[in-house]
């Protein structure tokens, strides 16, 4: 059992479209509660009233997508509120927070996948967190193909060409293998319950090291 932490801690949970994100921080959240932590669960884009807005113009509008730089900027946008709303209050309680999504997901999509410059990128994104980072990155790494056919969902990213995933899927390889201190790489398409263990053991080990 990890001890309770005595401040904030951001563990963000990043993969391509169909890795499991979702349900492996539900298992986390459990895991920890039980621990006894206090823990916030959130996610981007989407994780404030603001965010609900942007998240449907950035996935589900179909008829009217974001050129590349516009898309940049609405993530950037949904970041801000999402830090300053949630994360940072959360932080500053004292709580584990478990985001589907942060700053990795902008350069992985946004840097590598949609081929906006890197250093750009990275400086618009650290005034957008306003100096908030994660402490853990979790990359729930699966075949392109493989998250797909998972996921079969309807919004924007979905309809983007495998090419498209594989370059995303390159960007979060070389930005783990970049800081792999920070970040801890899974199989994403190992059966689910080796998943969960490794995903949990994986947490549960830096929290112990804080």
């Amino acid at each position: 059992m990890s001890r309770p932490a005595a401040r904030g801690c951001l563990i963000a949970f990043e993969g391509t479209e169909g890795a499991g994100k979702s349900t492996h921080i539900r298992h986390v959240a459990e895991m920890l509660r039980g621990d006894g932590h206090r823990v916030e669960v959130t996610a981007e884009p989407g994780g404030t009233a603001l965010g609900a807005q942007l998240r449907d113009l950035l996935l589900h509008r179909l008829d009217s997508a974001p050129r590349p730089l516009a898309e940049l900027f609405l993530y950037l946008a949904d970041r801000a509120q999402h830090v300053e709303q949630v994360i940072a209050p959360a932080l500053a309680a004292g709580c584990v927070v478990l985001t589907d999504r942060f700053s990795p997901s902008t350069i992985a999509y946004q840097g590598y996948g949609r081929g906006l410059d890197l250093d750009e990128l990275r400086r618009a994104d650290a005034w957008a967190r306003g100096g908030v980072s994660p402490q853990l990155v979790i990359l729930l790494d699966c075949p392109v193909r493989v998250g797909l056919q998972r996921a079969r969902g309807s919004d924007r990213f979905h309809a983007e060409l495998e090419a498209f995933h594989e370059r995303v899927r390159r960007g979060f390889q070389a930005e783990a293998a970049a800081a792999a201190a920070l970040w801890r790489v899974v199989d994403a398409s190992q059966p689910e319950e080796v998943v969960r263990a490794a995903v949990l053991d994986a947490v549960r080990n830096h929290l112990r090291g804080q």
